[in-house]
């Protein structure tokens, strides 16, 4: 398997990432992110995504301001903001939007369609499909870390190539999101029909309806 395959692809450059999150979110389906290390280079092909505002999205990080951690929300397209979640696992995100917009894009799951033998070594035991499925999985195969946050997708170690056509996709709620954010009023998960990358569905016991 390699990054040739699926889709038509173009290297993304900064203008594609410069837009509203939620018209970001499902023109990456289909992308491929790239990193490279000492190690080697993994390739996953995006399959699914969910989009997060500023201000207006309960679900967001940035909600209630800028702080520490999200300061990289606020800042240029492009870049990457990583977090912790239950203080273990990294989560990836693409800036979207215009500096302070405050806006991102998570990379909820995808395929590995390089680095195959890497990328298993990294996931000892997970079967091919579950290796990128998931955004904590995710990270792990393609091996970065959270210090990575706020570097530059555009730039070595990385590399971002979209589909040159956008593919049809389904959204729904967001995954695991409590409160308003996480119910039907914002169906802001974006996903790849049929694609064996993307997550289950898990509502949050204190989500909206």
């Amino acid at each position: 398997m390699t990054a040739t395959s699926g889709p038509e692809l173009v290297d993304a450059g900064r203008e594609f990432f410069a837009r509203d999150a939620l018209d970001l979110a499902p023109l990456l389906l289909g992308a491929v992110l790239e990193h490279d290390t000492d190690e080697g280079r993994v390739a996953v092909r995006l399959s699914e995504v969910e989009a997060y505002r500023g201000g207006d999205d309960p679900g967001s990080h940035a909600f209630r301001g800028k702080t520490p951690r999200n300061a990289v929300m606020f800042g240029e397209a492009g870049h990457l903001y990583a977090y912790f979640s239950y203080g273990m696992h990294v989560c990836l995100n693409i800036v979207a939007g215009h500096p302070g917009a405050s806006a991102a894009v998570l990379l909820r799951g995808g395929t590995v369609v390089e680095g195959l033998e890497l990328a298993r070594l990294r996931r000892t035991g997970a079967s091919d499909r579950d290796l990128a499925r998931g955004p904590a999985r995710l990270s792990l195969t393609l091996g970065v870390p959270l210090s990575a946050t706020g570097a530059d997708l555009l730039s070595p170690p990385f590399s971002v190539r979209v589909p040159v056509a956008p593919l049809p996709f389904e959204s729904g709620p967001r995954t695991g999101v409590s409160g308003a954010g996480g119910g039907a009023a914002f169906p802001w998960r974006f996903w790849l029909v049929g694609e064996s990358g993307v997550s289950p569905y898990r509502r949050h016991r204190l989500a909206a309806e």
